[in-house]
């Protein structure tokens, strides 16, 4: 898998699967701050809950947990647990801009919105019904074009010290 900027590739990573029963793993191949990593991450399977199947699990390199997400922290794939003092974005922004991005976000994000309901395979009905997808991104569509601009403006204006 690549992927870059402006048709320029900038990074690569090579995922190889072992699922076979005596040592299931998960093998990553890339490259990090120019030097190629080669990690193996163990994987562990448990019977789904719907009683088909299995579900496959990670188990993180540090913390030895069961998961379902690595997160990329410098070269390795770790657990959220592994990573101390880390924050999600909303987390760093002052109380000011995270009620604004509670208040306006959809407004911010309207065009992404509509790009979704523009892609090529999405659905908007199922079985003669509108999904549940589409209901909700619609609605958020919609709430975005509700907000009058100069309540957004005047909450940018409060913003200023």
């Amino acid at each position: 898998m690549t992927w870059g900027r402006n048709g320029n590739i900038t990074e690569r990573i090579a995922i190889t699967v072992n699922t076979y029963p005596a040592n299931p793993y998960l093998e990553l191949d890339y490259i990090y701050l120019g030097k190629p990593i080669l990690s193996r991450v163990a994987l562990v399977s448990a019977p789904s809950n719907l009683g088909k199947g299995v579900v496959w699990f990670f188990i993180c390199p540090r913390t030895g947990k069961r998961c379902r997400k690595l997160y990329l922290y410098g070269a390795s794939f770790l657990h959220r647990s592994a990573l101390s003092g880390c924050l999600y974005k909303k987390q760093t922004l002052c109380k000011k801009m995270r009620h604004i991005e509670n208040t306006f976000g959809v407004y911010m994000r309207a065009d992404q919105l509509s790009e979704q309901l523009d892609k090529k395979h999405f659905k908007t009905q199922y079985a003669g019904k509108p999904t549940k997808k589409y209901l909700k991104l619609t609605q958020q569509i919609q709430r975005a074009k509700s907000i009058p601009l100069d309540e957004i403006e005047a909450a940018i204006l409060k913003l200023k010290p």
